[in-house]
């Protein structure tokens, strides 16, 4: 079957350019070959939305002071190094492997709200949603600090 020519519309007479399947004033087609039979126009499936997961490492730890008891949020930054309680002005060095050292919580930030999120840290290694945008989050262990 040859494509269209290109020239004046059979139905309407408008002047169409080569290669056209249907005349875009009157939509007849164009080539006398094709019959509108001929032409299945397949059924709608629509695409399944593709959903990305993002890689989060906790930003900071809660703590609870050792002499204390108090919740501390202490940075990422700062485990292994010598910090004070804003409480009892007691010293210790946060470590997480210290079974001593009761860490529940740790913050991040949503990837997508940037809202701050106060995480469980039996999550970590788990894929959740953002509390606030339902963004895909997978939270990781945190990266060891190179000093």
């Amino acid at each position: 079957m040859p494509a269209w020519p290109g020239g004046d519309c059979p139905n309407c007479g408008d002047d169409m350019p080569a290669n056209l399947v249907r005349c875009r004033s009157c939509r007849s087609l164009l080539n006398s070959d094709l019959h509108t039979d001929t032409v299945d126009i397949p059924a709608f499936v629509p695409l399944q939305e593709i959903a990305t997961m993002v890689d989060v490492e906790p930003e900071g730890f809660y703590i609870d002071c050792p002499k204390c008891a108090r919740e501390l949020r202490i940075a990422k930054k700062y485990l292994g190094e010598h910090v004070g309680c804003k409480f009892c002005h007691e010293g210790f060095i946060p470590d997480l492997g210290d079974p001593q050292l009761i860490s529940l919580f740790f913050y991040t930030h949503c990837p997508e709200c940037e809202e701050e999120l106060r995480v469980a840290r039996k999550y970590i290694g788990q894929k959740v949603a953002c509390k606030y945008c339902n963004g895909k989050i997978h939270f990781v262990q945190p990266s060891r600090r190179s000093s």
